[in-house]
């Protein structure tokens, strides 16, 4: 009898824990024809909804064509960024970097941006001129009001990226564990190796559900590279079915997309700026 209750309990544990399992990788997936591709995020939850129904969403296709060129104008964006403590988390749909709440931040049109957290995916969700590249990092940016400003960085295959380099060796500790985490030490926001001497801005979404309005888009122009064995280690470090974590590219609805070109280059130090529209 003990038995037939032990293995019941059992029986028990392992459907929950099946289902929890399934709730997770099914809660919104890349995979065409999974369960909740991006073509279903609006019909898996209904605070989802705007996925489906909004006009600025993101990511979107970004050429000079589309784009408003400005010429340093009179708007600013400040970067003050500083080394600190940073973590490394799996979220099952991608790798993340945790800043320090002091990492540092940006500045737009007078509201102070702090930096969160980094991450990347593969490959590009932005497309350039038509093309999808083969990685986009995304520098997470938020205001005290809870407003986002994303900072995208695009890659193609070939040399290897110096910061990825860094940290490949404590990605590959946490492979395949979910919300795993390793502590990667002291790092400059910097170190990623972007400058804004040349970007696109516009306003748009999150990429990933519930597709929030509330973003301010800033992709740089200048494309960098990564290797093919870091794009690997990145994409095998997800869980099966996120390989790719990149949403389709929507629809533009008549925004208005601005490209800014700089005649004096600024870098992500511990203070520059940039003048944005």
């Amino acid at each position: 009898m003990n038995n037939i209750i032990i293995l019941f309990v059992t029986f028990l544990a392992l459907s929950s824990s099946s289902r929890a399992a399934d709730e997770t990788e099914t809660a919104f997936h890349y995979k065409k024809g999974a369960l909740a591709d991006p073509s279903k995020w609006s019909m898996t939850k209904k605070e989802w909804k705007i996925c489906g129904t909004g006009k600025r969403q993101s990511p979107i296709d970004l050429s000079p064509g589309i784009a408003r060129l400005v010429h340093n104008s009179t708007k600013l964006i400040q970067t003050y960024y500083k080394p600190v403590e940073a973590t490394l988390k799996n979220r099952g749909y991608d790798i993340m970097v945790s800043w320090d709440d002091d990492a540092g931040k940006i500045v737009i049109n007078n509201t102070d941006y702090q930096l969160v957290q980094s991450h990347w995916h593969a490959p590009s969700e932005h497309f350039l001129n038509g093309e999808r590249l083969a990685m986009e990092l995304h520098m997470v940016h938020k205001s005290e009001a809870g407003h986002l400003a994303v900072i995208g960085v695009l890659f193609r295959e070939g040399a290897p990226n110096a910061f990825i380099s860094r940290i490949m060796g404590k990605i590959n500790t946490i492979a395949n564990i979910q919300d795993g985490e390793a502590t990667i030490g002291r790092l400059h926001p910097k170190d990623f190796g972007w400058d804004l001497t040349k970007f696109y801005e516009y306003r748009g979404s999150l990429t990933t559900p519930p597709c929030t309005e509330d973003v301010i888009w800033t992709i740089i122009n200048k494309v960098g590279t990564v290797s093919h064995e870091q794009i690997k280690v990145l994409v095998d470090a997800r869980r099966g079915g996120y390989e790719e974590n990149a949403r389709p590219a929507q629809p533009l609805n008549k925004r208005v997309v601005y490209l800014n070109e700089q005649h004096v280059r600024s870098t992500p130090s511990s203070q520059g700026q940039v003048r944005i529209n």
